[in-house]
């Protein structure tokens, strides 16, 4: 951790596709950035390409740490700018475990994978928050939709008390 990350800094969870494309990368890119500056958060993702890999470079490029649950049982593929990158070998349910390490959770785009990552968020209680993703009918307790990264951390800052 950086020297100005506190003991037990928030943790939130960055999902979204890995294969997205470079407008929603730059949104998770701004994302992390601003989780990292505006509330001294660790980045958690799934260690790969697209969003994920987006968030971990936003990180590190305000020097901030980000942790990669890997999907497989090495670290191939993973996203070059993780501060951490862990193996898990559990595939899509390393899912699960991105989202019980984390505080709250943004979803940036869509995809199955991302999907599960908000139901299991919603089910878990933690603060859920969609930003460019799909529309949940009906609206579901804990998962809200936000419209930039602003919103997103502000959001965030409100539900976690910080």
């Amino acid at each position: 951790m950086s020297a100005s990350t506190p003991v037990n800094p928030i943790h939130v969870a960055v999902v979204g596709p890995g294969d997205a494309d470079d407008d929603i990368c730059l949104l998770a890119d701004q994302l992390a950035q601003a989780l990292v500056t505006r509330l001294s958060a660790v980045i958690v993702c799934g260690g790969l390409s697209g969003v994920m890999a987006a968030a971990a470079a936003g990180a590190a490029r305000v020097g901030g740490v980000s942790v990669g649950l890997l999907p497989g049982d090495d670290r191939t593929g993973a996203a070059p700018h993780l501060s951490i990158a862990l193996p898990t070998g559990l595939g899509q349910l390393r899912n699960g475990l991105v989202v019980t390490a984390s505080d709250a959770v943004v979803a940036v785009g869509c995809n199955w994978g991302t999907l599960s990552e908000v139901a299991l968020a919603a089910r878990l209680g933690r603060p859920t928050f969609v930003l460019n993703g799909w529309s949940i009918s009906p609206p579901q307790p804990g998962v809200h939709r936000v419209t930039g990264v602003t919103e997103a951390v502000d959001a965030i800052r409100g539900a976690l008390g910080r």
